[in-house]
Order: structure tokens, then sequence, then C-alpha cells
């Protein structure tokens, strides 16, 4: 994160907390990052708006720059504004969808985290960062070189962070529940499925300088474990990973980060490893 040279702030002038906005300057503060304002919509001028809110981060000592723009959607506005201005963070606050809405359309928000080649923070609070637990979700269980790879990025991100808040970091991992048809005997058991993750999750540690009271290892669903942990926690962000789903044109995000997205309690980070990046960004220059 501290490699972060220019952030793209999603606004939303008819929502005036500024969450978004807020977040940026937290993270700006620390890593020097250009602050890149952008407003999607094609009906209303905000020009004004724009102006003044750039004058006022000059005068805060930030280096910021506006533009409003619209393409066919909103997701695609942000993606083609963060590929332009080279921005390795995008941030949005998140409106949860009406769930019949959600039912019939996919939301902006996910669309967005599919799709966007950078890391993504969605802002869900306000509450300060400072001082809080940070809850980077990993599965251990995986430990391929994506995987390896992924959890690399999610955690050292997850460090950064609590650096930045001088907060704590946690770390959760879920494990299938026992299945009495599967081939492998240690996964018929409860003991011996948990026994074989604390087991993996050793050289994670160790790899991770992640000490046994601050990691989490549950059954369950990734999508019901997460948000609970995180509301015992009081988590101020959590950070998921995504590999792509295979057959899916190979860009299409893991619906973990999806389903929790309304659920969860804290911010959202959701961070994509390089091949997806490189493949997303493909598909972007070819619009």
């Amino acid at each position: 994160m501290q490699a972060i040279r220019s952030i793209l702030v999603v606004l939303e002038p008819d929502r005036p907390e500024g969450l978004a906005l807020k977040r940026a300057k937290l993270i700006a503060n620390v890593t020097q990052s250009h602050l890149h304002l952008l407003i999607c919509d094609k009906k209303s001028d905000h020009s004004a708006y724009l102006s003044d809110l750039a004058a006022s981060l000059t005068a805060e000592g930030f280096s910021a720059t506006t533009q409003q723009d619209w393409l066919d959607n909103l997701h695609q506005t942000v993606i083609a504004a963060q590929q332009a201005e080279g921005c390795g963070l995008v941030i949005k606050q998140h409106y949860p969808d009406n769930p019949l809405k959600k039912a019939l359309l996919t939301p902006d928000d996910w669309k967005l985290l599919r799709f966007c080649p950078a890391p993504v923070l969605m802002v869900k609070t306000d509450r300060p960062w400072t001082g809080g637990v940070i809850l980077a979700a990993v599965d251990v269980g995986n430990s391929d070189g994506e995987h390896r790879t992924l959890h690399a990025g999610i955690v050292s991100h997850g460090y950064d962070i609590a650096s930045l808040a001088q907060g704590t970091l946690h770390v959760i991992s879920a494990h299938p529940s026992p299945m009495l048809s599967a081939a492998d005997p240690t996964f018929q058991l409860k003991e011996t499925i948990e026994a074989r993750y604390r087991e993996e999750c050793r050289a994670f540690q160790a790899e991770f300088d992640v000490s046994d009271e601050r990691l989490h290892i549950e059954e369950g669903p990734a999508d019901v474990l997460i948000p609970h942990i995180a509301h015992k926690l009081q988590a101020v962000v959590t950070i998921i990973g995504t590999v792509a789903r295979t057959g899916l044109s190979g860009a299409l995000i893991g619906n973990t980060a999806e389903v929790v997205l309304d659920t969860l309690e804290s911010d959202v980070l959701v961070l994509k490893p390089d091949d997806i990046i490189s493949h997303l960004e493909e598909l972007v220059a070819q619009r």
C-alpha cells in the first residue's frame, strides 16, 4: 500500500457524508498519494463543487485533480478513469442495494469489484480506523501458487493498514465441514480437518508472523464466517482476495466478496492476483 502513488476517489455529491474522501485523505497522509476525484454523472454540471473541493484539499497540503465523466455505466466510468490516471487504489462509499433490485440486476458495486483491475476499498462506515482491528480473510487450505501469492498480498496490505491506523492485524481462515463421503479420511471428522488446517497454518503463521491469538480458524462457509468474526472482533477493515472462477472468462470475482459486502459491518478492501489484473486490463483496452 505504501507504493500507491495515486488514489481514485469516487464522489457522489447527492450523498454529502463523503466517507470515501475521508478514507482517501487518511491513506494519502501516510503514502503521500495524489488524489484524483471522480464524479460519474452525465446530467448535472459539478465543476464548481469539484473546483472548491480541489482547492480545499490543496490548502490542506494534498495533491488533487478532478474529473466528471460518464460512459455506459458507473463501473465502466470508474475503471476508465482508473486506467487513464494509473491509480493504484479505488475508493468508493458502498450503499446496500434494495434486495429485490439486487435479485434482478447485478449491483454496480459488484461489477466494480469484478472488473476493476486495481484494489477496491468499499467504505461502509464512518468509524475511525485508529487503533482498530484489521481482519484479513485467507484460504489456508489452498496453498497453490496463485493462492500463496494472493495470501501474501492480503496479509501485506493488512499489515500496511494496521501500521497506518496503529491497529492490530487478525487473520480468518474457514475450513470445510466434515463429509462422510470424502475419499480422504482426514475430511470425515471435524477434529482431523481442524488439526490438518492448524498444521497447514503453522507454515503460514511462520511466514507471515501471525500469532495463535490473532489467527481464527473456523468451520463453515466463508461468506458466513467472515462477517461473524469481523463482528466479534469489531473489525474496522476486512480484506478479501479473489481468484478467478475457471470457465467464466477467467475474470470473474469469487462470489464471497460480493455476498459479504452487504453483511459486513466494516469497510471492505478487495484484492486480485496479478494475472487477473493483467487480464482485466486487456479487457479494458479492447473496449
